[in-house]
């Protein structure tokens, strides 16, 4: 039986149609999403776009419309979902749990620990960022610079006693 497009416009006839294809199309949409709700959203969206473009579609090519607007549906949800998360992903990679405050006192801090080793005589210094920042051992700092050990924990020493005074003991 051959339906004129424009009937396809008429409430009897979209009843008809959505009495014979929801039921599959219900199933088809479920197989995708596994979620009751979001396949009765879709499932509701694909019969307003066949209404809204109910003077477009052939009688004939009603369920490959459906078929087709349900997919475009999920594919779009998808898409969504997929672009939330890496959203949320950065944001969480960039966001932190400290405050404002704490975290201008910490540049704050930050600030007098690398003027506190700038401002150290260069020997003592150089045992320093050798043995904190390079993580090297007292007698690897010692072969490096060609002097004893008890000289890199004097210079050692010298070094934590002047930035204790100058950042103070936190």
């Amino acid at each position: 039986m051959i339906i004129n497009a424009k009937k396809i416009c008429h409430k009897k006839i979209f009843e008809k149609i959505f009495q014979t294809y929801a039921k599959d199309l219900r199933r088809f949409i479920f197989f995708k999403t596994k979620d009751a709700d979001q396949t009765e959203d879709i499932l509701q969206d694909c019969f307003v776009k066949l209404w809204e473009n109910c003077i477009n579609v052939d009688y004939d090519k009603v369920k490959p419309y459906l078929y087709k607007t349900a997919n475009n549906l999920f594919l779009n949800i998808v898409k969504h979902n997929s672009v939330k998360q890496k959203h949320k992903h950065s944001l969480a990679k960039h966001s932190t749990n400290e405050s404002p405050e704490y975290l201008m006192i910490e540049k704050e801090f930050y600030d007098k620990i690398k003027k506190a080793i700038a401002n150290l005589p260069e020997k003592q210094r150089e045992v320093f960022l050798l043995n904190r920042i390079d993580k090297k051992t007292y007698k690897d700092i010692a072969k490096t610079l060609d002097i004893s050990v008890k000289a890199v924990e004097k210079r050692m020493h010298l070094a934590l006693k002047t930035m204790r005074k100058t950042i103070g003991n936190v």
